[in-house]
């Protein structure tokens, strides 16, 4: 006799489901990242819709991460490291099993290669393996249709959480998220993601209100607090404590005013409050520091209130081209 119990297991393609994350913390207006427990929560409750049964018979049994990441010593920046560790506690606290293949460089940049190959042969196998009735792919490449063709082949449904949606980053550039067709037309179950959050968000719905996380981002350093210059002066030594304004801020980066050439940073550059409450002209304190190009960037960067009249003067336009040649660079 056949167990009631509906046999859940979740696969995530990392990369994806970081780009996922990153929309709805940098670009959509709920400004919060996607919850990997309250989406579990709602892949259990729409299974049992889609089967039929109870919600407490419909389980997450098995989930898997993969991501392709650096090693430890090719990272050489501390945020880089700090951030992909405080995934991996959120991982290892929901029981989610990590996948991890090393990023290799090839013609300048950083690529992933078999990350896709390894999800399905480990998606299959463990389909065979532990009888799930349903798995749900959170990935949107066309690299997946095989595997969703063969679990169809053995009777294990197939759920797909796919996004759809476009935006225009820092440097002007068109965004776009879409799902495979491929995916969607041999899916069981491919639930478009983006229309049910903003339906659910809409409507007050507790269970896509807990799809997102209500608490800020821990910072990786305490708040720094040294005597330091003020005003925009030349960039000192690594260590040297500034305030200035922000310049430029756009989709989780931005600039901080510093001749001859506007310091980078980024979210995970942020020793207290959130990324998402700066705006241009703001006043921070930052710390120099030296980016994984051996380039100096702002780091421990926390708004501050604006020095008294006679402090420091406001910089003005001359270094807009450095700040664009600086942009590209960072990317």
């Amino acid at each position: 006799m056949n167990s009631p119990l509906i046999r859940i297991g979740v696969f995530y393609d990392g990369n994806y489901f970081l780009k996922i994350s990153d929309y709805y913390y940098f670009q959509h207006e709920r400004k919060a990242r996607i919850s990997l427990e309250g989406l579990h929560e709602y892949i259990r409750h729409q299974v049992a819709e889609e089967e039929d049964v109870d919600v407490r018979l419909s389980q997450v049994t098995d989930s898997h991460f993969f991501r392709g990441r650096l090693s430890a010593t090719e990272a050489r920046d501390k945020d880089r490291l700090f951030h992909d560790r405080l995934l991996d506690d959120i991982l290892m606290h929901l029981g989610v099993t990590t996948h991890y293949m090393p990023l290799k460089t090839r013609d300048g940049r950083l690529q992933e290669k078999g990350i896709d190959v390894w999800l399905a042969l480990e998606a299959l196998e463990l389909a065979l393996h532990k009888s799930f009735d349903v798995i749900v792919l959170i990935a949107g490449d066309s690299d997946y249709a095989p595997l969703i063709k063969k679990l169809n082949t053995i009777g294990t449904r197939v759920m797909l959480l796919n996004w759809d949606f476009k935006y225009v980053d820092f440097k002007g550039e068109n965004r776009v998220t879409r799902a495979s067709q491929q995916l969607l037309e041999h899916a069981t179950y491919p639930i478009s993601m983006h229309d049910v959050i903003d339906a659910g968000l809409a409507s007050n719905d507790e269970l896509i209100e807990n799809l997102f996380v209500t608490q800020p981002e821990p910072a990786p350093f305490p708040t720094v607090k040294p005597a330091r210059p003020t005003g925009p002066t030349a960039a000192g030594p690594v260590g040297t404590v500034g305030m200035s304004t922000i310049k430029n801020l756009k989709n989780g980066f931005g600039f901080v005013v510093m001749p001859p050439n506007n310091l980078f940073f980024s979210y995970a550059d942020m020793s207290e409050g959130d990324f998402n409450d700066l705006h241009e002209g703001d006043w921070v304190e930052f710390t120099v520091g030296r980016n994984h190009r051996d380039e100096d960037c702002a780091r421990n960067v926390r708004k501050v209130q604006p020095p008294q009249e006679g402090e420091g003067d406001e910089y003005d336009d001359e270094t807009e081209e450095h700040e664009s040649a600086n942009s590209s660079e960072h990317l």
